[in-house]
């Protein structure tokens, strides 16, 4: 399905509004700070909305898609142990605070106060090079989404040329999201995408509401009921294709086909505890991610200007603790539309849908592409009239307010902590600002290329996880350690980052290699054949594994060589300006007699009466999902819980998570523009600092 006039207006519409919040925002950047951090001005609900769909984009929404196509309901059951390591980690501050009280505008530049300038600058690298790498896919599948969603030509002509559709959009994309970075910094950032956010999460729920009252909930629980026996058919179909099935014999031919059946008996998408066989998104995929939520704090840099943004470290720290109310319509999201599309794709009712997007898959090459289309393809055969351009819309929101974060994390990342560092005296602002945007431009050029050329052979969320794992997998330990530890040295740092590094990089390397070299010949002896079949091991261990190497080595060898080394105590009073080195202006006391309870639940001096009932809320539910979680574990252990009361659970579950959402909707857009229009007061008011700019003089930054 096109998308029609009424769907264009509504996209070119939403476009227009996006125009307006940057060109607004831009006599509000006056310094360097400003551009890099938005001058430190951000509320909680502005952070909270900006930061969430910064770190959304068009190719999370098709990651997640993608994911919970194979995953299914049941998976969402593990999920839950994640909530009281989300609980603690947001309640605490847990890092974001203490970085935030740091006053540095990267990672990296907190990290050559608390160990060196040469290890600033080989973080800032591998952060940076980390980043373009894992960055370099997402033009191409931003552009891919809308070529097929929007029912664009594959090319047309142009002054007697044919001209590709595909890099030509992709050029008109990342130009969009250079105006927006060029035109404010930071600030424009931040601005739409607050505003990119909020319309995000109101469109999210209308096709949630649409696609729940659309698609008969008996049709999703037959679909998913079947599923097993569904997926063994079809694989079992695909292999029966293959030149090796042919060679073998009638009963090693019966043996795979039983193998295929036994296999998909344990991969369940309602009963979280038949699910030993849901491939890469399984339990273990989710375990790692739980340990990840706590280990890699803020270690991933692809929004790092919003952990520098926020007003204060108490609204940083607020601004964690609301992310998970306003994620609501998110999750949500995408949970159910992948289940949706899942019983569009496989139930008999639905035939006419699933026959044309498997024509249309058909066409592409190789199955990762295949993959992260099949989900946006059905919504374009569901969705209606005025829907689809909204969606459209969305998905466009989503990829600029990427794409402008990512711009601008990257570009600043090689100038303040690759570049800067080298230099005996800090740059003019004048000229601080020219190399900072020709540093964007140079990233904007290089993923360009990088999605033109690049063959992705994996799952997005799984090639995230290993891209992301160079840098993140080792600097958690870097991170966790230098911010409340004071014992940790620089050569543990050191080591943490190589080691972490170290193993992400092999474990793209092993993905790339092509499975026919892995053949074991008759001349390659037992050696030549162990090395083989370790080599074919490793290449089997998917990213998200690689990255839970990466976290257990790296903290591993930073507690041993801190231990081993014996330095002289760091002094962390003064990075973290407490003591005698507070700076007044950004410590708010609203309680000098601090009760003891309170303070026990996570609430200090700077807690108002709303903060406290945020807290408390917090705690209700996440502690009451939790009971539910354990009191549904020990049952399910002990009995057989059918397929029909597990149905009847996850739709409970929707209704519960699509009221709450409505609500924040509408909490997170009335308190955003209460703190916008205090944010702007700030930048319009406050006296500038031109030697705030990340320059370190000593062990200490300019300003300080």
């Amino acid at each position: 399905m096109n998308l029609t006039a009424i769907d264009w207006a509504i996209v070119f519409t939403i476009m227009a509004l996006m125009f307006v919040s940057v060109i607004a925002s831009k006599k509000l950047m006056r310094s360097v700070a400003d551009f890099l951090a938005a001058g430190r001005s951000a509320g909680r609900y502005v952070i909270s909305v900006a930061s969430g769909v910064a770190g959304l984009g068009a190719i999370t929404v098709v990651s997640y898609m993608e994911m919970n196509y194979i995953a299914g309901f049941s998976l969402s059951w593990w999920g839950m142990t994640s909530g009281l390591v989300i609980l603690f980690v947001t309640v605490s501050g847990w890092v974001i605070y203490r970085f935030r009280q740091t006053r540095c505008l990267t990672l990296a530049q907190f990290f050559e106060i608390r160990y060196s300038r040469r290890f600033r600058i080989f973080t800032g690298l591998v952060a940076f090079l980390a980043g373009l790498i894992n960055f370099g896919i997402f033009p191409a599948v931003g552009a891919r989404f809308f070529i097929y969603f929007c029912g664009l030509p594959q090319s047309f002509m142009f002054l007697g040329m044919e001209l590709g559709t595909y890099p030509l959009l992709m050029i008109i994309l990342l130009v969009i999201s250079l105006y927006f970075v060029y035109t404010g910094g930071q600030i424009a950032v931040i601005i739409a995408d607050f505003f990119q956010g909020a319309f995000i999460n109101i469109v999210f729920v209308i096709m949630i509401l649409f696609l729940f009252f659309s698609v008969d909930w008996g049709q999703v629980q037959e679909t998913l009921v079947n599923a097993p026996k569904i997926l063994a058919t079809q694989e079992i179909e695909n292999v029966k294709k293959t030149d090796d099935f042919q060679l073998l014999s009638e009963i090693e031919r019966q043996e795979k086909e039983n193998e295929i059946q036994d296999k998909h008996q344990n991969a369940s998408r309602i009963n979280p505890f038949h699910t030993s066989h849901v491939d890469d998104f399984n339990f273990w995929f989710f375990l790692i991610g739980v340990i990840g939520v706590m280990y890699g704090t803020m270690s991933w840099q692809g929004t790092q200007a919003y952990n520098a943004s926020a007003k204060s470290a108490h609204e940083a720290k607020m601004g964690g603790v609301l992310s998970g109310w306003r994620g609501l319509p998110q999750t949500l999201f995408f949970l159910f539309v992948p289940i949706i599309a899942f019983t569009v794709m496989n139930h008999g009712d639905f035939s006419a849908i699933s026959d044309k997007v498997n024509s249309t898959l058909a066409t592409l090459n190789p199955e990762a592409i295949r993959s992260q289309l099949r989900v946006p393809l059905v919504l374009a055969s569901l969705l209606p009239v005025g829907l689809m351009g909204a969606f459209a819309a969305v998905m466009l929101a989503a990829f600029i307010s990427t794409h402008d974060t990512y711009l601008h994390s990257w570009g600043t990342i090689i100038v303040q902590d690759v570049i800067m560092p080298f230099r005996k005296k800090p740059f003019t602002p004048k000229q601080h600002l020219f190399i900072l945007r020709l540093a964007i431009l140079g990233v904007a050029v290089f993923i360009f290329f990088f999605s033109l050329l690049f063959q992705q052979t994996q799952k997005i969320a799984l090639f995230f996880a290993i891209t992301g794992a160079i840098f993140a997998g080792g600097s958690g330990a870097v991170i966790i350690g230098g911010l409340y530890w004071k014992r940790g040295t620089a050569g543990a740092a050191w080591t943490s980052i190589i080691v972490g590094a170290g193993i992400a990089v092999g474990g793209i390397i092993m993905h790339q290699i092509p499975d026919e070299m892995l053949v074991v010949g008759s001349d390659s002896g037992m050696f030549g054949a162990m090395i083989l079949q370790a080599v074919t091991f490793m290449k089997s261990i998917n990213g998200q594994l690689y990255w839970g190497m990466g976290m257990g080595l790296s903290s591993l060898t930073y507690v041993i060589v801190s231990l081993a080394q014996r330095r002289k105590p760091f002094e962390l009073d003064k990075l973290l300006h407490r003591g005698k080195y507070v700076i007044k202006e950004e410590t708010k006391i609203v309680n000098r007699r601090h009760e003891r309870g309170w303070k026990l639940l996570g609430m200090g001096k700077e807690f108002t009466r709303i903060d406290k009932l945020i807290y408390i809320v917090n705690y209700i539910w996440t502690f009451g999902w939790t009971i539910v979680f354990i009191v549904g574990t020990i049952y399910n252990l002990s009995h057989e819980v059918s397929d029909d009361s597990w149905m009847q659970f996850w739709k409970i579950f929707l209704l519960i998570h699509i009221a709450l959402a409505v609500v924040s909707i509408i909490w997170f857009t009335i308190g955003g523009l209460i703190d916008l229009k205090a944010m702007i007061h700030r930048l319009r008011t406050t006296k500038r600092d031109d030697s705030d700019d990340g320059f370190i003089t000593g062990v200490n930054s300019q300003a300080d």
